[in-house]
């Protein structure tokens, strides 16, 4: 039996591991495009002998990245970064490495194209990442009409960036910040009025879980009636920041408190740390957060694609639990 061949660039990452096992089941042929091959050597063990191929692209080799898409049925981008240094920028990643792959695969035949973008991204938008983000998405517009593009809120999972990130806050922190961006609200009780710090609860979230996301780059590669839209992806719920935060707490078992901080001063943070040689916060993240990272209703969503959201509070207890007192992990 001939398999259908995707390549897939930046399939090394946390999501692009995800989407690897899901199409390996649905049995393509896979081959991961990443410029570090040795280091994605634990992804071939996801298929039987020879489904999964490792090759070498840097996506700014326009040579190297001809070389990975060639004899393919279909490609899927997921190449990007959450914070820049000089070499690797948001224009250079998002948007000009995109281009590079959408035009080698326009150069190769291929049709099937499925770009990972993110929700928020707009080119009126006050953050970079963002701008380069909906950059991205036009440039692969214009070599392959009928992509595909994915715009997902924030991906959770066991090893994502997002949830765990504030469980190790947490392990070092006795507080956790939660960014507000309205100010505080007077809160009555009874005739005696009272301050609320955190007012509405800061930024909103809808996350949506990993094995969803791949699910949806797996339907629209299986079904091409599926393929040639936007859809937006997200969880079936929405959080503010502050929930976010509760639900750190409450299912790694940690007792912090929460501390209001309003978004100026996270600018200020931001702007020390980005001295670090990876900074946990940055000044175009702040930027980002003062927009709710939610869906707007406008495009179709996993709904349209078959697929049912998996509720955050069914996956978080599996992997927060190893940030809590030993005898909660052991649950």
């Amino acid at each position: 039996m001939t398999r259908r061949l995707v390549t897939i660039f930046g399939g090394s990452g946390f999501l692009g591991r995800a989407i690897v096992n899901r199409l390996a089941g649905n049995g393509w042929a896979v081959r991961v495009a990443v410029r570090h091959p040795s280091t994605a050597e634990f992804l071939l063990p996801m298929g039987e002998v020879g489904q999964i191929s490792l090759v070498r692209a840097d996506i700014g080799n326009p040579a190297a990245v001809a070389a990975a898409v060639a004899g393919a049925d279909a490609v899927v981008n997921l190449v990007g970064i959450l914070t820049e240094s000089s070499r690797r920028t948001f224009q250079a990643i998002h948007a000009d490495g995109a281009a590079t792959i959408a035009a080698a695969a326009r150069e190769a035949g291929i049709t099937a194209f499925v770009q990972m973008s993110a929700v928020g991204a707009s080119a009126r938008s006050d953050a970079a990442y963002a701008r380069s983000k909906a950059a991205g998405e036009e440039a692969v517009r214009a070599e392959i009409p009928g992509a595909t593009i994915l715009r997902p809120s924030v991906v959770f999972g066991p090893d994502d960036d997002f949830f765990n990130r504030f469980a190790k806050m947490a392990v070092l922190s006795p507080v956790l910040p939660v960014f507000t961006g309205d100010g505080f609200h007077v809160v009555w009780n009874g005739a005696r009025p009272s301050l609320d710090l955190f007012g509405t609860g800061g930024p909103r979230f809808q996350p949506v879980y990993v094995g969803d996301v791949a699910a949806a780059v797996a339907a629209v590669l299986d079904d091409p009636t599926l393929a040639g839209r936007t859809y937006e992806l997200g969880g079936p719920t929405v959080y503010s920041m502050k929930q976010i935060m509760e639900l750190v707490l409450s299912y790694s078992g940690l007792h912090r408190r929460l501390l209001p901080l309003p978004m100026g001063l996270a600018m200020v943070q931001a702007r020390v740390f980005e001295y670090l040689p990876t900074p946990p916060l940055t000044r175009d993240q702040v930027r980002m957060m003062r927009v709710n990272n939610i869906l707007t209703g406008a495009e179709p969503g996993l709904g349209d694609l078959g697929i049912t959201p998996t509720p955050a509070e069914t996956i978080l207890p599996h992997y927060l639990r190893r940030y809590g007192p030993p005898n909660r992990a052991e649950q």
